[in-house]
């Protein structure tokens, strides 16, 4: 249920801290829109389905906070916050996911993200979340802090990362190396470097892992 181009909310006025809330789901976004909305220092005004719409639509309607989810079209909620952060605007960005996976919080800290929160949040921690976010301080969910901590660094390399994509999707060797443009021996290089760090059994066991904790 992607959203093409940006939407204004009727009505909107110049008050409070401006949000632009990206998600692929429009009742999801209608249903955060209309929580935050209850919020007298909050006002949303604008919404966007795809994560390439994001920068446009900040600078467009002025947003000061990006909700975003991760997983939209056409550029993710990660890419989306990356963008933002490098683009000069003021708006600053809070990552509002059902995947809470510790990989995905360090990627997002990575990207330039403020904040990361999963979305059976209460509205009330939302909203203060926002508020803090806008005042300049980071808010991270605590569970997740905790595991990623405990999880530690992704300890894959973007070549690894790679490999394992094509090898989640089914790709064998041969086929992995056609698409990276690699040799056979270098792709299985790979792959077992993959695997002994994921402390999987084989390649499609060690692509579970590393999507299950975020780091693909």
């Amino acid at each position: 249920m992607g959203n093409a181009g940006s939407t204004a909310i009727p009505g909107a006025a110049a008050r409070g801290i401006r949000l632009l809330i990206a998600d692929d789901q429009a009742l999801v976004r209608g249903a955060m829109s209309t929580l935050l909305g209850l919020e007298a220092d909050l006002e949303v005004v604008a919404q966007v389905g795809t994560g390439n719409e994001v920068v446009a639509a900040a600078r467009e309607h002025g947003a000061d906070v990006a909700l975003l989810d991760i997983d939209m079209p056409d550029g993710d909620g990660l890419a989306a916050a990356a963008a933002l952060a490098a683009s000069g605007l003021a708006c600053r960005s809070l990552i509002v996911t059902t995947f809470g996976r510790p990989g995905y919080l360090s990627r997002a800290l990575e990207a330039g993200a403020s904040g990361f929160l999963v979305k059976d949040t209460p509205p009330e921690q939302l909203a203060d979340a926002i508020r803090r976010i806008h005042s300049g301080l980071r808010v991270i969910d605590p569970t997740l802090a905790q595991e990623s901590v405990l999880l530690g660094p992704n300890p894959l390399t973007e070549r690894e990362k790679e490999v394992l994509r094509l090898a989640a999707r089914g790709d064998d060797a041969h086929g992995i190396a056609a698409g990276l443009h690699l040799g056979k021996g270098t792709v299985r290089n790979y792959l077992s470097s993959a695997i002994a760090k994921t402390h999987a059994r084989n390649r499609t066991e060690a692509a579970h892992t590393a999507e299950r904790n975020g780091w693909l």
